[in-house]
């Protein structure tokens, strides 16, 4: 094989690439090899050196094994809560409450637990406060808003078989 490579009428019919007959390959508006900062780093302060051990965080009654526990044994019984008003049948306000209240719940307890990982008090208090506040506030505006649905309209189970079958 490589002594049919040196030939010369094969040579004369394999088209031969040179570097500069190449396209140019263009780059991308945001290459990896840039460092662009969109934004700016947060705040930093070093307490202490590095033959200092890490700071323990204080206690708090609500989190830890009880807060994981609560995730999820709300997350599993999110399953029959859903799908019984389909499989019953049956259009029952009492039901449809609960099943408002359980989301209403694991979405709190979902949404404490981002701004718990992202947005740790030591770094950045004041957005950590913000968010707790803007967590609690939408609770507040989607359960209002759920209880009007479910009182003032058709309910949580019938507005979904409505776009389910439309």
């Amino acid at each position: 094989m490589a002594s049919a490579l040196r030939s010369p009428l094969l040579r004369q019919s394999l088209p031969t690439f040179r570097p500069q007959q190449l396209p140019r390959i263009q780059r991308a508006v945001l290459s990896t090899t840039q460092a662009r900062r969109i934004l700016p780093p947060l705040p930093q302060k070093i307490e202490g050196n590095v033959n200092d051990p890490a700071r323990v965080p204080d206690p708090e009654p609500g989190h830890g094994s009880y807060h994981w526990t609560a995730e999820r044994v709300g997350s599993v019984a999110l399953i029959p809560m859903t799908i019984a008003p389909f499989a019953a049948g049956s259009l029952n306000p009492m039901l449809d409450g609960a099943l408002i209240g359980l989301v209403l719940i694991h979405s709190h307890l979902g949404f404490d637990s981002v701004i718990t990982d992202y947005a740790p008090k030591w770094r950045v208090p004041k957005s950590r406060r913000f968010l707790n506040i803007a967590r609690n506030l939408a609770l507040v505006v989607v359960g209002w808003g759920w209880y009007e649905f479910e009182t003032n309209d058709v309910g949580l189970t019938e507005g979904i078989k409505r776009v389910w079958t439309a």
